[in-house]
């Protein structure tokens, strides 16, 4: 939001929420009919069915720079700007989709109200120069001098300053805009289309590889990391004037008074807007290396629609705890290719656990130690359990005759029937990877463990599966630990580390345990 919000900042379907696509929907629904059920066969029109899988289309362009910019940004070669995303930017440019709704809509109108628009040809060669000469002239002359005129206080307190508010740029950035701008941009926009189509030399290529274009040369812009090599202008020196570069237009995002041409820099040349440290920065984004990560935690699927909530994948997905969503289910195709992947590259080998592991054995042997009386439900986990105890710790531990305690310490296995005999108000807490089935609505089920990170880690801009916002699972706090303690030991076979030790260096490095009640708000 601008710092002042001025008219039009809102989108008109903010209100319908996840639904807003339902305003396309009688326009999608018109076009599919006037194709496939016109008995003139004259009269159907590939232009106007097209116009909805080129959204969708679009979409996917928009996300495939998202990943990519996220796996570069990550590795950390050529990246330009090191501040570090965070929750309420993921939020800020979560509606990216907004846009192309918007577009969309205007497309349906503009078919309906212009005859000529109807039955364009494949391709025009005069349509394509007309596009190319207007973009470079009218388009980015007059872009120019609006940008200009957002940067004045009172059009950016009201409008642009929304925009502004991300310093380090993820791709999709550069469509965040409030409603009113992007009607502006749209106008300019429309300036080759509505050109091409009034004098009829329009074409499918032209009106779908212009808006690919401005696609592209957004996300581009703004995905904070360089991309572009230095032969192609060592080859073509003029092209520095016709195309400008991530490293460019990231310094507009930083120095805010520069930089101010759409795709073409030539205007800031012409206006003496350039900053002057255009070209270093982008040689030196260019030299940058990777970083060499002290750990390493392998992203792995929980569930098959897991996959839409990984970093690289949909990051307002990955930005909120998984929770499995009814319209998931209309993603089946690409959820089903992800696991058909998995199975074929995925697995090397498998292993085979009981409801005993060496987590339970662990724990059962702190809480005897420390005079905690711990009962079990099987018989056999008892003499398991038993045996790998002292005498004065096994005096702790009993085999459960009754069900009345409200606090259950729960591994994998927990049956539903165990579950159901577990009293009123029962506590479970998990000590395994996943968590156990909720069967009960009388009673409390805690995350699985997990910590709350420190404040000053950056890059924490998606949620680990279930787990709430900057908290992370037990598992990969103890990876963590290993890097910032520089243990050498690994806890393989019966390897077992000093509990209290581990847990002194995770409040000494800033990890805090989740309260109880947190853990509840955060479902709330």
């Amino acid at each position: 939001m601008a710092s002042n919000p001025g008219i039009l900042t809102e989108w008109p379907w903010t209100w319908l929420g996840n639904f807003k696509y339902v305003v396309l929907a009688p326009f999608v629904a018109n076009s599919i009919h006037s194709f496939f059920m016109s008995e003139d066969k004259g009269k159907r029109d590939i232009g106007y069915l097209i116009i909805f899988p080129f959204l969708l289309f679009r979409m996917l362009h928009n996300q495939i720079w998202i990943s990519l910019s996220r796996y570069r940004t990550a590795k950390g070669d050529n990246r330009i700007v090191d501040k570090t995303i965070e929750f309420d930017q993921v939020d800020r440019e979560r509606n990216w989709d907004d846009q192309i709704i918007l577009n969309g809509l205007l497309f349906y109108y503009g078919y309906m109200k212009l005859e000529q628009s109807h039955h364009i040809p494949l391709w025009s060669t005069n349509g394509i120069i007309m596009t190319v000469l207007l973009h470079i002239g009218p388009v980015e002359f007059l872009y120019y001098w609006l940008h200009r005129a957002l940067h004045h206080h009172f059009l950016y307190s009201r409008y642009h300053s929304h925009h502004h508010s991300s310093i380090a740029t993820e791709p999709i950035t550069s469509v965040i805009h409030p409603f009113a701008e992007h009607i502006a941009y749209f106008l300019l926009f429309a300036i080759p289309l509505l050109t091409t189509v009034l004098t009829r030399t329009a074409s499918i290529v032209s009106f779908g590889g212009y808006i690919t274009y401005i696609d592209f040369m957004n996300n581009m812009g703004h995905c904070n990391f360089e991309i572009i090599p230095k032969w192609m202008f060592s080859s073509f020196p003029p092209l520095k004037y016709l195309m400008y570069t991530p490293s460019y237009h990231s310094l507009h995002h930083t120095q805010f008074r520069t930089n101010y041409s759409l795709f073409m820099p030539m205007y800031d040349y012409i206006y003496n807007t350039l900053d002057k440290s255009s070209d270093m920065l982008y040689e030196k984004s260019l030299e940058r290396q990777g970083q060499l990560p002290d750990v390493v935690h392998l992203t792995h699927l929980t569930t098959p629609e897991s996959i839409y909530h990984l970093r690289l994948g949909i990051a307002s997905f990955a930005s909120e705890p998984y929770t499995s969503k009814w319209y998931f289910w209309l993603m089946w195709p690409v959820t089903l290719w992800s696991m058909i992947v998995t199975w074929i590259y995925g697995t090397t080998q498998v292993v085979l656990g009981g409801h005993l592991s060496k987590v339970a054995n662990a724990i059962a042997l702190a809480l005897c130690q420390g005079g905690e009386k711990v009962m079990t439900l099987r018989e056999e986990e008892y003499k398991k359990l038993k045996s790998n105890l002292s005498p004065e710790a096994a005096a702790n531990l009993v085999p459960s005759k009754n069900y009345a305690s409200k606090i259950w310490l729960v591994g994998d296995g927990l049956s539903e029937d165990e579950q159901l005999k577990a009293p009123k108000g029962t506590l479970f807490i998990p000590f395994s990877q996943f968590p156990p089935r909720k069967v009960r609505k009388d009673c409390f089920y805690l995350h699985t463990p997990a910590m709350v990170t420190p404040k000053h880690f950056e890059n924490v801009d998606s949620c680990e599966n279930w787990l709430p916002r900057r908290v992370m699972s037990a598992w990969r706090v103890a990876g963590i630990l290993h890097a910032l303690e520089d243990w050498q030991e690994h806890e393989c076979g019966s390897m077992m580390f000093d509990i209290e030790k581990v847990w002194k260096a995770s409040l000494d490095h800033g990890f805090q345990p989740i309260t109880i009640a947190s853990a509840f708000e955060s479902k709330a």
